[in-house]
């Protein structure tokens, strides 16, 4: 479906909790190293629950051998404070990949500089300076689906509400 990116993540349970959205999603996660944690730590697979063996996992050993291999093109999308592109108003295709930076710096300032057009941000009030990677990357990753959920394979739940 799509590729997820994070660039140095730095807290465990983020990354659990978007391993887990990917596989609900039937889409690709890409850690870059350095990450802050060990992959098999308790709390990455806490919150990753069960899922977490169903994961389509890639690791990358730098950003720049992540670039080397995907140039930034017109289906790359990086998250950032820094735009004033809504995330809304990009367009997603299948297979995109959308990046999005360390929880303590995000990504870095010259790849953004470099390429303006591929970055979106979510829209925030003014009392604060962002928000929780995992909330981030189920934001723009849904609206990333709703603009391609023709032919998504969606799960189907045996015990679903019945009306009498």
């Amino acid at each position: 479906m799509f590729n997820i990116v994070l660039v140095e993540p730095m807290i465990p349970q983020n990354t659990g909790t978007i391993g887990r959205l990917c596989v609900n999603l039937g889409a690709t996660l890409h850690l870059i190293k350095p990450i802050g944690f060990d992959i098999d730590d308790k709390a990455v697979k806490r919150a990753g629950l069960d899922y977490w063996k169903h994961l389509n996992l890639v690791v990358w050993e730098s950003f720049e051998a992540f670039l080397k291999a995907h140039p930034i093109d017109e289906h790359t999308h990086m998250a950032t404070t820094k735009t004033d592109k809504l995330y809304f108003e990009a367009s997603f295709q299948k297979g995109d990949y959308i990046l999005f930076g360390s929880e303590s710096k995000g990504i870095d300032e010259r790849v953004l500089l470099e390429h303006p057009e591929n970055c979106i941000t979510i829209p925030m009030g003014g009392a604060g300076r962002s928000l929780n990677l995992g909330v981030s990357v189920g934001i723009v990753t849904y609206e990333a689906l709703r603009q391609n959920y023709e032919g998504f394979e969606k799960i189907t739940i045996p015990n679903t509400l019945e009306c009498d």
